[in-house]
């Protein structure tokens, strides 16, 4: 499901335009964005929970020449879902 996808399902369901429907949306990312660039955790409650982990520098292989590369320490968000999100999944797979 893509984004524009979203938007329009959302807009049916509330009511709101497309493009308010855009905007809130956009908005709800850009709040996220700025929390887990401040290494704020982002918790919402029964979906699940966004966080900010370091992944450690470590030494590669480049496939094409088989020279080593070093891979510098790098930021990277992660998302842990909640287990009612889980049991959601599952419950509606049976």
């Amino acid at each position: 499901m893509t984004k524009s996808e979203i938007i329009n399902i959302l807009a049916e369901g509330t009511g709101l335009t497309k493009l308010e429907t855009g905007a809130a949306i956009d908005g709800f990312i850009a709040i996220i964005q700025y929390a887990l660039e401040k290494d704020e955790a982002v918790e919402i409650r029964g979906f699940g929970s966004f966080r900010v982990t370091t992944r450690k520098p470590r030494n590669a292989r480049n496939p094409r020449t088989g020279e080593m590369i070093a891979i510098p320490e790098k930021r990277v968000p992660v998302f842990r879902p909640a287990a009612d999100f889980k049991r959601y999944l599952n419950d509606k797979t049976s």
